[in-house]
């Protein structure tokens, strides 16, 4: 499940970066009552290219972290239970 969460925002975060105007007109449309009369400054599409890219870059390396995960590492499921005897 935590894969498929990191597959979906590593997608996400790449088409943002590439297609930071049609994200912005995208959440715009989706934000705002009146979308057609808000107009983004240019630095808005910028900052959604970074933002995209560094989604798309946590994505990456969490999805690295749970793919080169050791299987041998004890869970911490199994440490809190205490057997009790009669």
């Amino acid at each position: 499940m935590k894969a498929l969460l990191l597959l979906v925002a590593g997608i996400g975060g790449l088409l943002e970066a590439v297609a930071p105007r049609r994200a912005v007109a995208l959440w715009t449309r989706a934000l705002y009552r009146n979308a057609g009369e808000a107009e983004p400054r240019n630095w808005v599409y910028t900052a959604a290219k970074v933002e995209g890219a560094l989604v798309a870059a946590g994505a990456l390396v969490g999805l690295y972290r749970l793919a080169t995960a050791s299987d041998a590492e004890p869970a911490d499921d199994d440490a809190d239970e205490v057997e009790i005897t009669a």
